[in-house]
């Protein structure tokens, strides 16, 4: 199969294709002062075939992740290749930047356990910041949809879609300090099938706040759903035919 570059938008994330190459994706988030070797790049290395899933297209996963860090004073650009054990792949398209209220660069990931299935993780240079639980049992994936400042506090959030093929649970979690905590959860949402190897939709602002684009359950409509003060909040904005109508939804 052909892995296909990384989509960038300007400032959203605007969905991603499998791909072994450089992966920088901007977000709705706060971007702080530069830091000693901030990380500027992420990509997978080490191919593997280790966990017998595909859900992504193809039998092939990632044992690494290299992030690649600015030059500061006194220091040269380099990278770092952080390394997963035996029971564990990237089950990924690609590594997403994303900027914390503090100004600090983690990589977003989706990473899979081969007996517990995948979490959604957040990297430096010295390994995970923060991550979700496992889901639980084997050949479970999630999603991603965004990240960023959702519901207007300062605060970050995260997205995904759990278990896009079955549960279609689409799940907030806010980042605090080192830790994952989880805000809000609704059913009945999908952005992926089994094997496609790109994830269509993501995350827009068309100047009335951020929206989360999403397929409804059943493949029917195009769905913005919002982060408020009560929870979350969807409406219907078109018909859903083909990936492309998810990602036309976010030039709004």
């Amino acid at each position: 199969m052909t892995r296909r570059a990384p989509r960038l938008r300007w400032r959203l994330w605007y969905g991603s294709a499998r791909g072994a190459g450089l992966a920088l994706f901007l977000w709705l988030a706060p971007v702080g002062g530069a830091a000693a070797q901030t990380i500027t790049a992420a990509s997978y290395a080490e191919p593997t075939t280790r966990y017998a899933h595909g859900v992504l297209g193809d039998a092939v996963e990632w044992g690494a992740l290299v992030l690649t860090l600015a030059p500061c004073a006194g220091c040269a650009a380099r990278q770092v290749t952080l390394r997963l054990p035996e029971t564990r792949v990237f089950e990924d398209l690609a590594p997403r930047l994303m900027t914390t209220e503090t100004g600090d660069v983690l990589a977003m990931v989706v990473e899979s356990d081969l007996g517990k299935g995948a979490r959604l993780a957040l990297y430096d240079t010295s390994g995970v910041v923060a991550a979700t639980p496992f889901i639980g049992r084997p050949n479970r994936w999630l999603a991603p949809v965004g990240a960023g400042d959702l519901d207007g506090d300062g605060r970050i959030e995260l997205a995904y879609v759990d278990r896009p093929h079955l549960a279609k649970v689409l799940r907030i979690w806010r980042l605090e300090g080192r830790r994952l905590v989880p805000v809000a959860e609704m059913a009945g949402f999908t952005n992926h099938l089994i094997g496609w190897d790109v994830i269509p939709g993501g995350l827009r602002d068309c100047g009335g706040g951020p929206e989360l684009i999403l397929a409804d359950g059943d493949w029917q409509t195009v769905q913005a759903v919002r982060l408020g003060p009560d929870g979350l909040r969807a409406r219907s904005i078109g018909r859903y035919d083909r990936p492309e109508d998810l990602d036309r939804a976010l030039r709004c």
